[in-house]
């Protein structure tokens, strides 16, 4: 099985290995450069840039699966700052059949979600690399880890992601209805 990842942030290209092995024993996983806007706010922007990053490595990497992982700001009302961080997993097939899956959320400091607002930072990585001097934090333990004191890494958040978009494709047949297609939650041909 040959599976483009479209990202090439290792974390997420190990998070999809790590989630192949243990479901498929392994496959052929293909990382593919992908241009996305920055820092997604809010959940059809967040779902765009996945869907969008797993049709790109779908057809760059001319693979069976196409996997896209995007984190964004999601506005979730009684949260502290109104926002949360969640990451996004789209798996696209060359039916373009997609299926989703999502990590748990976590809330990023108020500076962080006030400067992406404002326009003052483009991506959450910026301000966290300020707040905890960790330079490429997102290719690392990203921000999760730094506020869950190295506990929680973001490649658990993106094995959580995969895992759950791996779900319905591991039962199909407990799925047995339309599946939602790339092109329905894109509202056109990216």
């Amino acid at each position: 099985m040959r599976i483009g990842v479209g990202s090439m942030n290792e974390v997420k290209v190990e998070a999809v290995r790590i989630c192949f092995e243990k479901f498929f024993g392994g496959a052929d996983i293909v990382p593919v450069s992908v241009e996305v806007p920055p820092q997604p706010i809010g959940f059809e922007e967040t779902l765009r840039g996945a869907v969008i990053r797993a049709l790109e490595a779908l057809e760059s990497a001319d693979a069976d699966l196409g996997i896209g992982i995007e984190a964004g700001l999601i506005k979730i009302p009684y949260t502290i700052t109104g926002y949360v961080d969640q990451h996004i997993c789209a798996i696209v097939d060359a039916d373009e059949k997609v299926t989703l899956g999502f990590s748990m959320t976590l809330e990023f400091p108020e500076i962080a979600v006030r400067k992406i607002l404002s326009g003052q930072a483009r991506e959450a990585e910026e301000v966290m690399e300020e707040i905890s001097g960790i330079r490429e934090i997102g290719r690392k333990g990203g921000a999760v880890g730094y506020l869950t004191r190295d506990h929680v890494r973001r490649i658990d958040l993106c094995v959580q992601a995969v895992t759950s978009a791996l779900i319905p494709r591991l039962s199909p047949q407990l799925y047995d209805i339309n599946w939602p297609k790339a092109s329905d939650l894109l509202g056109k041909r990216a």
